[in-house]
């Protein structure tokens, strides 16, 4: 569960791989950037300056370990001459791509010289104690011997991985590595002169889309379905958990209530080596997973080899196996719910993974229905609402979840490109809790979770606890494929743009800086450099004014009346109940970690920044952020009790 925020960043890269490119021409290619400036939130037209940032970003986004091209061969694209940027934005507004398109085809002769190599380094002692910090901001090498020996590092970091497993899994790891970076080259080489200037259009439009922020990105057909799952977490497909195992995909886990394990027809340790009579072995996987996904309703034959009972002789019986597609609520990367006994009653502990809505679910709807379930078993004295390596998700929900805590009133406030400001409100009537509270979060806490935090520690409602800050994402970006409609993707690619800025009820915006802790505890992610301020190009924060005194201003006349009488029986106000008892929370919270030895230990490790460790919140099987969370609400319940 606590490694989520590792998976979530993986699958929204969008620059990794996408197999098919998708089906664009440059007058499509042209539009595309033209819609995106039109709804950016600070640039409208193209500059010398954007062409620059694409073509570095280019590069990027083809090599990104830098193990192709040499500092001379990309020299002219990195620091390009004013002749060069003119006349490519020239070329960019009459849809010709061809500056673009000559970049892309210098990875020809790398490829070449980059297998050649491989075969070179494949008899060459690996060299020892290779860290991992050596690939952190790397530049461009000057020769091809030191082409090959990063490329003989990056092996012998490869290897030293692949020593941890047993034989048999270090050979399949080798052979995986060689087969993605094939699949890699050749997505780049294209199978035709078509497929290779569409494969050029796509980065180019990545490239330029990068360029003008941090946040906004251009998606293939393939990473936006992936996108779209992220956001919702729910997939329309088999619901089964895939393993690449060279000769076809394994079956290791079938998730609850999905098609596959709804009639046992598909069982774990089944091998699918074809997708409705087509092979997949040898295919990338996320192709093959494409092939698999599919609408509600519609059939998918699957070729399946399954092992026998006998042990002695494992033959594999071939079957052909139909499954109806339907959707796949990924649940346990939704919500988690938990108690911790205090007294005669509990603590709720309630992680939030992603804030989502769907036709029949929301973040808010399941944890109203986890609070009243913990209300009804349960004599409930407190809640932790567990935010962290929580990315955001759906804006409207950020305001429904705060509402299950607070009376009505401003939640955020939002300013588009246009800079008007709209205030989204909280007009619920009844909160689904109004006792203790505290919000737990990291710097993988980011966009939505950064609202719901902030606006709760500014109403003076909960106290934030956890990283000294969360991530600084305090921009909103609209995407051109809608959730209800997901399944019907653009074949020429989607898109999310940079809109605005979203600002808290103080009326400041979370951006760059992040949500600042009121109590800090130092969690995995804490000495590490996570956050939007760590991003190229990043959108810079601004404040507009506070509305916690709501003055209506960005309603009607109508409106604000009909509001106004909303708001008089029970508008939010700050409120200091907690407030003449955080010095002390903040005191015994720093007394139990600096007397803990098991959590020094932990604080020491982070401090040596071992990137090849996993520092999740976890250190010694014990979750020592949530853990001290506990803590300092057990001390808050019983300071209120002895004070009532």
């Amino acid at each position: 569960m606590r490694r989520r925020i590792f998976f979530f960043l993986l699958v929204c890269i969008p620059c990794l791989c996408f197999a098919k490119p998708p089906s664009l021409t440059p007058q499509d290619t042209k539009n595309k950037i033209q819609e995106i400036l039109k709804s950016h939130v600070s640039y409208q037209k193209l500059s010398e300056e954007i062409i620059q940032r694409s073509f570095i970003h280019y590069l990027d986004e083809i090599d990104p370990s830098k193990t192709y091209f040499l500092e001379s061969e990309v020299a002219e694209w990195i620091t390009p001459s004013e002749e060069l940027l003119k006349q490519t934005l020239q070329n960019v507004q009459k849809a010709d791509f061809s500056n673009f398109l000559t970049l892309h085809s210098c990875i020809e002769r790398a490829v070449a010289r980059r297998n050649q190599i491989e075969l070179e380094v494949a008899s060459m002692q690996m060299p020892t104690q290779v860290s991992l910090s050596e690939f952190k901001d790397l530049t461009w090498v000057k020769t091809e011997e030191d082409l090959k020996n990063r490329i003989l590092r990056i092996k012998a970091l490869q290897l030293e991985t692949a020593e941890k497993l047993s034989l048999s899994d270090q050979e399949q790891f080798t052979l995986k590595l060689k087969k993605r970076r094939i699949n890699r080259e050749e997505e780049l080489l294209g199978k035709s002169a078509t497929e290779k200037t569409q494969t050029a259009l796509s980065y180019t439009l990545k490239s330029i889309s990068s360029s003008l922020d941090s946040q906004t990105a251009y998606f293939t057909p393939s990473e936006a379905t992936q996108f779209m799952i992220q956001v919702q977490q729910k997939l329309y497909g088999i619901g089964a958990q895939l393993k690449d195992d060279l000769n076809g995909l394994t079956i290791v886990r079938l998730l609850d209530g999905g098609p596959a394990g709804a009639d046992n027809k598909l069982k774990v340790g089944d091998k699918i080596i074809a997708v409705d009579k087509e092979p997949i072995v040898g295919m990338e996987i996320s192709d093959a997973v494409e092939l698999i996904r599919g609408q509600q309703g519609t059939p998918v034959r699957l070729t399946v080899l399954r092992t026998g009972n006998d042990t002695e002789t494992k033959e594999e019986e071939k079957l052909e196996i139909e499954i109806i597609r339907g959707e796949v609520v990924l649940k346990e990367s939704r919500l988690e719910t938990s108690k911790h006994p205090f007294g005669d009653g509990c603590i709720g502990i309630l992680h939030l993974f992603s804030f989502y809505q769907d036709s029949t679910s929301s973040s808010a709807k399941d944890l109203a229905q986890a609070i009243n379930e913990l209300k009804k078993d349960n004599k409930l004295k407190g809640i932790i609402l567990d935010l962290r390596n929580n990315a955001g998700g759906v804006l409207t929900q950020a305001v429904a979840v705060t509402g299950l805590f607070i009376d009505k009133g401003v939640v955020v406030s939002v300013k588009d490109n246009t800079n008007s400001i709209q205030r989204l409100r909280n007009l619920e009537e009844k909160k689904a809790w109004d006792g203790p509270l505290l919000v737990l979060t990291n710097r993988g806490s980011a966009s939505a979770s950064e609202i719901v935090a902030q606006t709760l520690q500014e109403y003076g409602r909960a106290f934030v606890i956890g990283d000294s800050e969360t991530f600084g994402k305090g921009t909103f970006q609209t995407f051109t494929l809608e959730s209800a409609n997901y399944g019907k993707v653009n074949p020429k690619g989607e898109f999310k743009v940079t809109r605005g800025r979203y600002y808290t009820v103080s009326g400041k915006s979370p951006q760059l800086v992040g949500v600042i802790a009121d109590i800090v505890v130092p969690g995995g992610l804490s000495q590490l450099e996570v956050g939007e301020k760590h991003a190229k190009f990043p959108v810079s924060t601004d404040e507009i004014s506070s509305s916690i005194e709501d003055d209506f201003s960005d309603l009607s006349p109508l409106h604000r009346l009909q509001l106004q009488n909303l708001y008089a029986a029970s508008k939010q106000t700050y409120i200091s109940t907690y407030t003449p008892y955080l010095e002390m929370l903040k005191a015994n919270s720093k007394e139990r970690i600096d007397s803990d030895k098991n959590y020094q230990n932990f604080l020491k490790e982070l401090e040596k920044k071992d990137e090849k460790k996993d520092y999740s919140e976890t250190f010694g099987q014990s979750d020592l952020q949530l853990t001290e969370a506990i803590h300092v609400m057990s001390d808050l319940i019983f300071l209120l009790s002895i004070s009532s």
